[in-house]
């Protein structure tokens, strides 16, 4: 009986999910940005191209990459998420790759990464831009041999997940800042979807706002015609998130207007604070590329080198020119920047 009933519970969990994912994707459909961004999700999920998702803070990134894992072949195998910025450089390397008994003070068993548990399925490294420069190499070995070995440990891991990180953040511009590795950040743009904030798809809010009172008990309950006005007017510039905020903060209050007086009004917005990211720029690859007949292999082969040469021309005239300077930056050799520069046909 236990066991028929954890069944049931772990079907109804799967329907629940499934009903989530369909919901979200309906919503895409009622802007245009957002039809764009489904479009690259159908056209690359069953691919096992890495995927860059970018976009500011409270978006919908995670969304995104649920969706992507969800329509994906390895649907139904782990979908495991890291946050590289919550955990301490030493904590972080021993979360993703785990370790081996007597690696480190209080290791008293060996202990499975991230990585390990992700096998067949997918792994969302969320806040990229976060991870420390020596965790980077670590992981650019697993995207380049598919292995690594566990902290403390000598023996090599083969690994079979796809990789899907997320970022608030230029990598372009901490790449330049010598604080990512240009490898690194070429391995993981293959195909980059930007999630645009907000503010620049209101029209989603009514449908979100409804979505969120079913998610937290409140019902289908219209809001009042003030209310919606004020909710359209506003910049949100805490994104979807601040969005639920209100809504739970709506429900546990019973009160319009009490719960409005929480948010900031629409010239009070304040600048945020965090780079935001660059948007992908028509040329590299769009939705409507996606859509047509060129293919993704081409597609991403085009992203790959037209993001590489925009880099390489940024910092070398960052650099006015000077090539060891531009190669420390890029952390690359020498002579690897100067075939580049000859490739891309770069002249200073």
């Amino acid at each position: 009986m236990g066991i028929v009933t954890t069944m049931a519970g772990l079907n109804g969990a799967a329907v629940r999910m499934r009903d989530r994912f369909e919901m979200f994707e309906r919503l895409f459909e009622q802007s245009p940005q957002m039809r764009d961004v489904k479009a690259i999700i159908q056209r690359v999920a069953n691919s096992d191209a890495t995927v860059l998702v970018l976009g500011e803070s409270g978006v919908g990134k995670e969304v995104v990459s649920r969706l992507l894992h969800h329509r994906s072949s390895r649907a139904g195998k782990p979908f495991i998420k890291v946050n590289c910025a919550a955990l301490p450089l030493e904590l972080l390397e021993s979360e993703l790759f785990g370790h081996e008994r007597g690696a480190f003070t209080g290791a008293y068993q060996p202990k499975p990464g991230k990585f390990e548990l992700a096998h067949t399925g997918t792994i969302f490294l969320d806040e990229i831009g976060e991870m420390p420069i020596s965790v980077q190499a670590k992981l650019l070995q697993v995207l380049q041999d598919g292995e690594f070995s566990r902290l403390g440990g000598d023996r090599d891991v083969r690994v079979d997940a796809r990789v899907i990180a997320a970022t608030n953040k230029s990598l372009a511009a901490l790449v330049r800042r010598g604080l990512f590795r240009a490898d690194l950040y070429y391995r993981l743009n293959v195909v980059s979807i930007y999630v645009p904030p907000l503010r620049e798809r209101k029209v989603e809010i009514p449908s979100l706002v409804d979505y969120f009172m079913e998610c937290y008990g409140g019902g289908p309950k219209p809001l009042s015609p003030e209310t919606m006005e004020r909710l359209m007017a506003y910049p949100w510039p805490g994104n979807v998130r601040e969005l639920e905020n209100f809504v739970r903060r709506l429900i546990m209050l019973g009160s319009e207007s009490v719960a409005l007086d929480h948010l900031r009004g629409p010239s009070a917005a304040e600048p945020r604070e965090e780079p935001q990211p660059e948007p992908p720029r028509p040329g590299p690859v769009s939705a409507r590329e996606l859509r047509g007949t060129i293919g993704l292999r081409e597609a991403t082969r085009r992203a790959a080198e037209a993001e590489e040469r925009r880099l390489l021309t940024e910092v070398l005239e960052q650099c006015r020119w000077n090539r060891l300077s531009a190669a420390r930056t890029l952390k690359i050799s020498y002579k690897t920047l100067l075939t580049k520069i000859k490739r891309h046909r770069l002249a200073g």
